[in-house]
């Protein structure tokens, strides 16, 4: 079930060009024709090492100690002509660059003209020399964000024998609950291995966390009002039956009462204080291993895996292809082709191809159906949505390696059932029902995650060197109420878009 407290990557915007003492370049790239941002444009220093241009066009790229006013930059972007200056030329607040107008030049009059299905199985002929499965380092800064809508936040009250357990109060817990709500998290580290998930390893350098600390507080005010109701109108010898539709489920009475309620003895205050820390142990560990899953899932999802959702190319017979045209990144000739299932396959897409060495260096793709859907006793979940691009970048060693990746998942949460919390008391003469609560609840809502993940090297490593990494589990996100410029100073990120520039949570909390 969705989390009502919520997910999603946050980026900052500089304006101006230029090498400054810490030999940071910011800038925005677009057309010099339209003077339109171009996403996603290529910025690469000699070494290859680099980064990529957000959805806006903009990016910034810390420089190498050792790098020289007189090294080169390379821009690069599919459909326009490649830009290469000197360092210390790059002065502009606003780099353009021009298209690329279409010419046959000879590697494409010399290929045979090759139809869409004979240039996919180019690709299926080439796909393991152009990409490598061994296990390798991969340096990379990853966000994750998440945008949470409650699209329905009905009920209908039918019954309630404990008077504090009114409408009124119903109306506030429902107020608490936010009906917008955003979350933002930012790491970056070393991810080392292959693409099989017990052969994969993280170790974090830095991370934050950007939400609405405010809210969730909140919540947890509305809890202990709640419990204090209830222990104020309850036995201690009682239990509850809470039912919804066909199920019941028992909760004791004494569960409720913690000893903080019930002025805990030495004892247990110990007994909590030992369970805190636990606690805070594991939620270290936890946050590098959810992490690591989530890296997992996107290496997971490369096409050229023969067991990726996205099997287009190992299985091509159940998919169309169609020739759209040719293009260009830089002065390399690049196939485009289109993709649609022909029956039950779940997704469409645009193909970048290589002319040379026929390799995807580019794939852009989204679901045509509902992923995955649910509906039973009034609960019902639809992932209505699975979006994304990929960009490859080939190593001196002619290898194509991920260079960005980004991906949008949607899901539908809905509940429309009765629910009764009963309190029963086996020590009660003739009728053990002492107090009920009755209502019926239609609640909705639809969440969005956006990952985005820039890789800025990948080298090979042995079986040994990988056995030999030791996890850090305990490097924990920083709280940010609004995106602070300066935390990742000194580090290679994804520019910052402008909705996580302008995010400011509702109260700063202590």
């Amino acid at each position: 079930m969705l989390n009502f407290r919520t997910l999603f990557p946050i980026f900052l915007i500089a304006l101006a060009c230029n090498i400054n003492q810490a030999q940071l370049i910011s800038s925005v790239v677009k057309d010099s024709s339209t003077k339109q941002p171009i996403p996603y444009a290529t910025i690469l220093q000699s070494n290859k090492k680099g980064v990529n241009t957000n959805e806006e066009g903009r990016f910034s790229l810390l420089l190498d100690q050792n790098s020289k006013d007189t090294d080169s930059l390379f821009i690069s972007c599919i459909g326009y002509e490649g830009l290469r200056k000197p360092l210390n030329q790059f002065t502009e607040a606003v780099i353009f660059l021009s298209s690329k107008p279409i010419e046959l030049n000879p590697v494409i009059v010399s290929n045979k003209q090759y139809t869409a299905e004979e240039l996919i199985e180019q690709v299926k002929e080439h796909i393991d020399k152009n990409h490598s499965k061994t296990l390798t380092k991969k340096r990379l800064f990853f966000r994750d964000s998440y945008h949470q809508n409650l699209t329905k936040s009905n009920y209908t009250f039918k019954e309630s024998t404990i008077a504090a357990l009114n409408e009124k109060f119903l109306d506030s817990v429902l107020n608490t609950i936010p009906k917008k709500s955003s979350r933002y998290t930012e790491i970056l580290g070393d991810f080392y291995g292959n693409y099989e998930k017990d052969n994969q390893k993280l170790t974090l350098i830095k991370a934050s966390e950007l939400y609405d600390k405010q809210s969730e507080l909140d919540i947890t005010a509305l809890e202990e009002k709640f419990n204090d109701i209830l222990k104020k109108n309850i036995k201690h010898d009682s239990y509850f039956k809470i039912k919804s539709g066909l199920f019941g489920t028992k909760v004791d009475a004494d569960e409720i009462f913690t000893p903080e309620n019930e002025g805990a003895d030495a004892e247990a205050l110990k007994k909590e204080l030992e369970e805190k820390k636990k606690k805070e142990e594991n939620r270290k560990k936890n946050f590098a291993s959810f992490k690591k899953g989530s890296l997992g899932k996107i290496m997971e999802k490369q096409f050229f895996l023969k067991d990726s959702d996205l099997n287009f190319i190992h299985k091509d017979n159940r998919y169309n292809f169609k020739m759209v045209d040719f293009t260009y990144i830089g002065d390399d000739a690049v196939y485009i082709l289109d993709f649609e299932p022909k029956r039950s396959a779940d997704y469409k897409g645009r193909l970048y191809i290589h002319a040379d060495d026929f390799a995807i260096i580019r794939l852009d793709y989204s679901n045509v159906k509902s992923l995955r859907t649910f509906k039973l006793l009034g609960v019902s979940l639809d992932q209505y949505l699975d979006k994304g691009k990929m960009i490859f970048s080939k190593n001196e060693k002619g290898v194509y390696n991920l260079r960005y990746f980004e991906e949008e998942l949607g899901a539908k949460v809905a509940i429309k059932r009765p629910l009764k919390i009963i309190e029963l008391n086996k020590h009660v003469k003739g009728r053990n029902k002492q107090n009920e609560l009755s209502l019926k609840i239609d609640m909705a809502s639809s969440g969005v995650n956006r990952h985005e993940v820039i890789l800025f090297d990948s080298e090979t490593i042995t079986t040994q060197q990988f056995n030999a990494v030791q996890e850090n589990n305990t490097v924990l996100p920083t709280y940010m109420p609004n995106y602070d410029p300066e935390f990742w100073k000194g580090y290679n990120i994804i520019e910052p878009n402008q909705a996580i520039k302008d995010f400011t949570a509702q109260v700063e909390v202590e």
